[in-house]
């Protein structure tokens, strides 16, 4: 891979795999995985939305049955597609979403200080950079 504006480049292939699971970023190279569910964000914020402002109604017309039963209902339909979606894996460094991809049982799930450490090592780039 070669980026055209700033000469930057990166062999890609082989040393991405090992033992045919995705070991490092086919983007940046970075070794910093994590696992995620292969889901749209803003498909399950709607999904919350719709049922908090459905039972709302139904709490206001004195239905608490009906509301409790709307947010079971939500429930359940996001426990379905938890089960039901594949994972993929997301770069810490650069954030390149790898689907489709078999994923290794020992990469972990997001880590907040690992996140954290990349997010302070690119502010310092940005920083260092006139």
């Amino acid at each position: 891979m070669r980026c055209g504006q700033c000469a930057w480049n990166r062999d890609e292939g082989r040393d991405d795999f090992a033992d045919g699971d995705l070991c490092r970023c086919r983007v940046c190279g970075c070794q910093d995985l994590w696992r995620q569910k292969d889901f749209p964000p803003a498909l399950g914020l709607a999904l919350v939305a719709t049922a908090a402002m459905l039972s709302c109604v139904a709490w206001f017309f004195y239905q608490p049955a009906i509301a409790i039963g709307i947010l079971m209902f939500a429930g359940l339909i996001d426990m379905v597609l938890y089960t039901m979606m594949g994972d993929m894996l997301v770069c810490y460094r650069c954030g390149a979403r790898h689907r489709r991809t078999t994923i290794n049982d020992e990469h972990p799930r997001f880590d907040l200080e690992t996140a954290e450490r990349y997010r302070q090592q690119d502010l310092r780039q940005r920083e260092a950079t006139p």
